[in-house]
Order: structure tokens, then sequence, then C-alpha cells
């Protein structure tokens, strides 16, 4: 597993780092700016990336993320020290695995990483540029229908009408599109991330 840390505070950077590689199977890489981002992720291909929000940079973590990944598949876990209610809903717009809040510490960065790991295991389109063709051979022809009625915002009922299945069918379809992408279950995860794709599904 290949994971990406991107933070400004190089000892909290170093201190995650650690923390990793004493417990997990990966390989990890630091970008300390957006500029280090850009230069390492194409090479790299994370399959995870913690991110801290506050880069103090123009663009913050969530921000840099979102067009991140308009290019990229991996999953995403917040590390920051904001708390607000507003940050939070921004950050999970993302569908970020989880959200730490600093100071971490050992027993956090092991629990979200523990959490993480079934999730990008059982999905191989992590860690790659976003292909069209490979998300069209990961998905059944019905699943590929199923987004692109999501994308005009047809609910499952109204699917489930126009694909002559009934809601039950349409609902497992949704949690088999969700284990795929590494999405979450329920709070809209599969809503949002069509309509960040939906150029692929029109």
């Amino acid at each position: 597993m290949r994971i990406l840390i991107i933070e400004d505070e190089i000892i909290i950077a170093r201190f995650i780092e650690g923390q990793l590689k004493a417990n997990f199977n990966c390989t990890v890489t630091i970008a300390l700016n957006k500029q280090e981002v850009i230069s390492t992720f194409a090479d790299f291909l994370p399959h995870l990336v913690l991110c801290d929000i506050n880069l103090k940079e123009e663009q913050d973590g969530i921000t840099l993320i979102e067009n991140l990944r308009q290019q990229y598949a991996f999953t995403i876990i917040f590390i920051t020290s904001y708390q607000s209610k507003i940050i939070i809903e921004r950050a999970l717009e993302q569908q970020p695995l989880n959200y730490i809040i600093k100071p971490v510490d050992e027993a956090a960065i092991f629990a979200a990483l523990k959490l993480a790991l079934p999730i990008i295991e059982a999905n191989t389109t992590l860690g790659k540029p976003i292909d069209n063709n490979s998300l069209h051979q990961l998905l059944t022809i019905t699943e590929r229908k199923i987004i692109q009625y999501i994308v005009q915002n047809k609910t499952s009922k109204e699917i489930a009408s126009l694909l002559f299945l009934s809601p039950y069918t349409i609902k497992n379809h949704r949690h088999s599109i969700c284990r795929k992408l590494g999405l979450p279950n329920g709070n809209n995860a599969l809503l949002k991330w069509a309509m960040q794709h939906k150029v692929q599904w029109e």
C-alpha cells in the first residue's frame, strides 16, 4: 500500500510516517506543500492520502484533494486541528475514510488505518489515474445505468421503475457500487461521487 502524507509541519509528518511504517506494510512519502504534492503524485500514485486541511497556502487541503480526485483514484483521511462544523462538512463532501483531530496520537493513527485497510484492499481502482475504461470494466451494465440515473437526480424508487427492478434490488446494487468504488454507504456518498465524475456518465 502506498500512502502519501500531505502535512506542512515536518515534525508531525515524520511522526505519522514512523507510526505507519511501524504498524503497517506500506510505502510512505511526505509532501510539505502543493508543489511537492503535484510533483510527487503522478509517479507515486498513492492508494491512501493523509492530508492536513490548513496548508498555509492559498488552496486548502480540501480543495487540493477535490482537484486531485479529478485525475487520480485514491482514498483520503483528513488530519487537522480544525473542529469547525463548516470545515468538517466541506471535508465530508470528499467522503474521507476518517477525520482525525490534532494533536495526533499513535492510537488514532492505528485505528484509522485499521478501519481503512479493508476498503482499500477491496478496491482495485485505487492507486491509479482515473481511467473511464477501467471504471466501465469494474461496473456491470446495470450498475452503470444506475449511476447514469443517479447523475440525473433520480431516486432509487424511480430508478427501480425505469429498470423494471425492485427498490430492494436497486439498494443492493448501490451497496455493490459503493464497495467497488471504495465509498462509504449512506450520507449520499454515491450521489456526490457520481456528480463529481458526471462527465464520465453523460
